[in-house]
């Protein structure tokens, strides 16, 4: 059991990545399309309809069976093979104002996944039907149910190309993909915070590092993407042992670093490789433990917007209000505390991103890169100060005022406009006293 639960960190990842994958479902489709053709080619003959519907099923003699079973393979893979090039290439051209998010949006869409797996089962069903039809002067054989279902499938690609050009057309605006890279921040808080008193506080405070704590090196390299922290405390707590990291999900591991000490020194070895297996390193980050990720997606929408080519204050406007979105929504939840418990004894410890942090990522480079946009700065305050409403704790309060600080006086120094200078006071002002 231990060494499962070990494991479970690089399990749930990989399950996620394979979700995400854009060939698994319409792999999947295509084999159950290939069974279910071969079924109803079997089943010729042995299946009586109910009376009325023995009417819609294809009547026509084999030449015709195989003439439109013919057509549909063709169409159906000419039509899916122009729409999707079609799609990428505009994705391409949206992604260069949004950046490579939306094309990875595009590829773990489960509806894209879905639509793609219509098109090629019916291609790959329609194949394997034509193949059941036979015309010999022995013998004739027309698979009259699987070309009715065919039909079937075929009008159904029909509706199925409809929705997806729509869906598109959908999903490369700029609010759509704002709004599902919030979505990814909203679902990663809920992973990692937790309502204040929910969990009872730890038994003491931490202990400094052990004096015969030893390093333990990178299994590798790359970004790491989970951290196992609940199974690495139980195995410490089964040896007597202590485990300080010094890497966090989302920061990238270098070869041969040092990422954590464990102490005693005997446990090194055993140590070492139950590290490796409580890791999931890949090559790109991953937003279910990572909050700065799906957050710095965010920022990077409204970066882009703000460039000189694009110029686009409004998006950034729409990004800094589901940034305070999220925010309210992190008021009366505690972040990850860095440190598991086991028996009164501190086990696991990890650089665990607090509130500072986590605010600092989403608005100071928006700030530097929107001076010059009084319109982008005076928002920022108008945010700064709803979040400051919603949020009681005081220690968090402290870090949004420092944030109107810096907005305000970056603002006053990125315009003359003396009707600007007095908005961004005055909602400087208003936002001050929001926050107490």
């Amino acid at each position: 059991m231990g060494g499962f639960a070990v494991t479970a960190a690089r399990l749930r990842q990989w399950w996620a990545d394979l979700l995400a994958s854009f060939w698994v479902r319409p792999a999947l489709m295509t084999v159950a399309a290939i069974a279910l053709a071969e079924a109803l080619v079997r089943a010729e003959g042995a299946v009586w309809l109910p009376e009325g519907l023995d009417g819609w099923v294809y009547a026509g003699a084999a030449g015709g069976a195989r003439d439109v079973l013919g057509v549909l393979a063709g169409a159906i893979i000419g039509v899916a093979g122009t729409t999707f090039s079609m799609t990428v290439a505009a994705l391409t051209l949206a992604s260069n104002q949004m950046g490579p998010r939306l094309l990875r949006n595009f590829t773990r869409d489960a509806g894209n996944q879905y639509a793609l797996g219509a098109f090629l089962s019916t291609f790959a069903y329609a194949l394997v039907a034509l193949r059941s039809v036979q015309e010999a002067a022995e013998t004739t054989f027309v698979p009259q149910l699987a070309v009715s279902v065919g039909l079937l499938m075929g009008f159904g690609c029909i509706g199925v190309l409809i929705w997806f050009l729509q869906h598109v057309a959908a999903s490369i605006s700029v609010d759509r993909v704002a709004a599902l890279v919030h979505q990814d921040l909203e679902s990663a808080l809920d992973l990692v915070a937790r309502p204040r008193g929910e969990d009872p506080p730890p038994p003491r405070l931490p202990e400094p590092l052990p004096r015969d704590a030893v390093p333990l090196k990178a299994p590798g390299s790359g970004y790491l993407r989970v951290l196992d922290h609940g199974a690495l405390a139980d195995w410490a707590a089964a040896q007597d042992a202590r485990l300080d990291l010094v890497v966090r999900p989302g920061g990238f591991v270098f070869p041969g670093s040092i990422i954590g000490h464990v102490s005693p020194a005997a446990t090194r070895e055993e140590a070492q490789a139950r590290v490796a297996d409580g890791m999931s390193i890949g090559d790109a980050r991953s937003v279910e433990q990572d909050l700065e990720f799906a957050v710095r997606q965010l920022v990077e929408i409204a970066l882009r917007a703000l460039s000189p080519g694009i110029n686009d204050p409004f998006t950034a406007i729409g990004v800094l209000d589901r940034l305070g979105a999220a925010l309210c929504g992190l008021a009366g939840r505690r972040l990850p505390a860095g440190e598991v418990w086991r028996d009164d004894r501190l086990r696991v410890t990890w650089p665990a991103p607090d509130y500072e942090g986590l605010v600092d990522a989403m608005f100071h480079m928006l700030r530097q890169n929107a001076a010059s946009q009084p319109s982008v700065m005076i928002r920022l305050q108008e945010v700064l100060g709803m979040v400051a409403e919603v949020e009681q704790d005081p220690a968090r309060r402290v870090v949004i005022r420092g944030h109107l600080h810096l907005v305000r006086d970056l603002a006053l120094e990125g315009t003359g406009d003396a009707a600007a200078r007095t908005a961004i006071n005055q909602r400087h002002a208003a936002a001050l006293a929001a926050a107490g």
